[in-house]
C-alpha cells in the first residue's frame, strides 16, 4: 500500500463492548476507514453499529474476513476468542490488531506468533499505555543513559470497579477471561510498560495472589463493563480468580522491580503508578495525571516536566498530538499507537520495534504464567522463553 494515506486503509473491529468502542473512536480520528463492526451476535452488532454511526454491522466473522475493504481487523472479543479470531484473521490475509491477553495460554499465544510472524503481516497487541507521550520520553532518556543504569523499579495499578459482591463481569469467569484476572487484565500493562521504559524484560518473579470476595451475585442479564449499580436478578457463583496481587520482579539487566494489583481498591478507578531509580536519577509517571513527569535528583532540585513537545525528546514529541498544556490521555494512547501501526501496514510490513507486536504478547502471556506457578508454588520462578 505504498504511497496510499491513512484513509485508504479499511479495518473492522471485532466486539463491541466498552474497548471495542475505543478502538473504533481512534480509528476514526485517525481518518481510517471503519467498515464495520462484529458483534456477540448480530442484533447487538447492528444496536452498536447504529449507535455509532458506523455501516451496518456483519453478520458474522467469516463475513467480515470475506469483504476485500477490510485490510486491518481489530481483536476486542473475550479473551477466550482472542486466538481463534486473530489466527483466523492472519489466515484471511488481515493485519491484526489484538486486546491483551494475546491468548488464554502461552501455547496458543506461540502459536499466534508463529502464524503472524510466518505471514509478513503487520501484528500487533494493544499495549497502549506505551504511547503516552511523557512514556516514550522515558523509553528514549533511558536508553540514553539519562537515569544511569537501572536500579528498582516499583509501582500499581488499583481499580475499584470490582470493589462490591454485585459487582460483575465476564473477566471474572475463568471459561472467558482465564485462570488469571487482575494481573492478565491490568498487571500484564504494567509490566508490558516498565519492560518498554528499561529496555529489558522480566526474567523472574516472586507472587502472592489473594481472591477476597470468593462469592459473588452474576446477574442473569448481560452487564457491560465499568457498568455501575446492582441487578436485580442474580445467582451466587464461586469466584476462583485473583482480586489482589503483589509481585516481586527481576529485569534482565538486575534492576529489582515491585507490584501491586487490584481490582478491589475503593476510589482508584484507574491508577497506574510506575517509579523508576536509576544511578543519577529518577523518574515517576501517574496515569491519572498523564501530562506531568517527576524527575529527582541528588544534589539540585527536583523537576516536573510538562507534556509538552517543545520540551520533550524525540521520541515524546513524535506521540503528542496536542501542544503544551492541552491535556492529553487514554484515548489518545490508542490513536498514537494505531498511527504507528497503521504507517507499518502502508509501509507493507511489520516494522520492528514501534509498537508492542505478537512477540510483546505472547511473552506477556508466558511471564503471567510464571506469576500464577509462583503463587502456585509460594516460590520464586524464573521466566522461560524460547526464543
Amino acid at each position: 500500500m505504498s504511497g496510499s494515506s491513512l484513509s485508504e486503509v479499511g479495518a473492522a473491529v471485532v466486539g463491541t463492548g466498552f474497548i471495542g468502542a475505543v478502538h473504533v473512536d481512534a480509528l476514526r480520528r485517525l481518518g481510517v476507514q471503519v467498515h464495520g463492526v462484529v458483534g456477540s451476535s448480530s442484533t447487538r452488532a447492528a444496536e452498536r453499529a447504529r449507535a455509532a454511526g458506523l455501516p451496518p454491522a456483519y453478520e458474522s466473522m467469516e463475513a467480515m474476513l470475506e469483504d476485500k475493504r477490510v485490510d486491518v481487523v481489530h481483536i476486542t472479543s473475550p479473551n477466550h476468542l482472542h486466538h481463534a479470531h486473530a489466527k483466523a484473521a492472519l489466515n484471511a490475509g488481515k493485519h491484526v490488531v489484538c486486546e491483551k491477553p494475546l491468548a488464554m495460554t502461552s501455547a496458543e499465544s506461540a502459536d499466534l506468533l508463529r502464524v503472524a510472524e510466518s505471514s509478513g503481516l503487520v501484528h500487533a497487541t494493544n499495549f497502549n499505555i506505551r504511547f503516552y507521550p511523557l512514556c516514550q520520553h522515558v523509553h528514549e532518556m533511558v536508553r540514553e543513559g539519562g537515569l544511569g543504569e537501572v536500579r528498582l523499579v516499583t509501582g500499581h495499578y488499583l481499580q475499584d470497579w470490582l470493589l462490591l459482591d454485585t459487582d460483575w463481569n465476564w473477566r471474572l469467569d475463568p471459561a472467558l477471561g482465564g485462570s488469571l484476572r487482575a494481573v492478565s487484565d491490568i498487571g500484564s500493562h504494567w509490566m508490558d510498560l516498565t519492560s518498554f521504559l528499561t529496555g529489558s524484560r522480566i526474567v523472574s518473579v516472586a507472587a502472592d495472589l489473594e481472591t477476597f470476595i470468593k462469592v459473588r451475585r452474576q446477574p442473569t442479564g448481560p452487564v457491560e463493563t465499568f457498568a455501575t449499580g446492582a441487578a436485580k436478578d442474580t445467582v451466587a457463583r464461586q469466584i476462583a480468580t485473583e482480586d489482589c496481587a503483589t509481585i516481586l520482579v527481576r529485569y534482565e539487566n538486575g534492576a529489582l522491580g515491585q507490584l501491586a494489583v487490584s481490582q478491589v481498591s475503593a476510589g482508584r478507578k484507574n491508577s497506574l503508578r510506575v517509579e523508576i531509580d536509576g544511578a543519577t536519577g529518577s523518574a515517576a509517571w501517574y496515569s491519572e495525571q498523564p501530562d506531568e513527569l517527576w524527575l529527582g535528583h541528588r544534589g539540585r532540585p527536583n523537576e516536573v516536566l510538562p507534556r509538552d513537545p517543545g520540551l520533550m525528546n524525540a521520541a515524546g514529541a513524535a506521540a503528542s498530538f496536542l501542544p503544551g498544556g492541552h491535556i492529553e490521555g487514554f484515548a489518545d494512547t490508542f490513536r498514537a499507537l494505531y498511527n504507528a501501526v497503521y504507517q507499518a501496514v502502508l509501509e507493507g510490513g511489520p516494522a520492528q520495534g514501534r509498537y508492542p507486536t505478537f512477540a510483546d504478547g505472547h511473552d506477556e502471556v508466558v511471564v503471567c504464567e510464571a506469576i500464577e506457578l509462583s503463587a502456585r508454588q509460594g516460590k520464586r520462578v524464573e521466566i522461560k522463553r524460547n526464543r
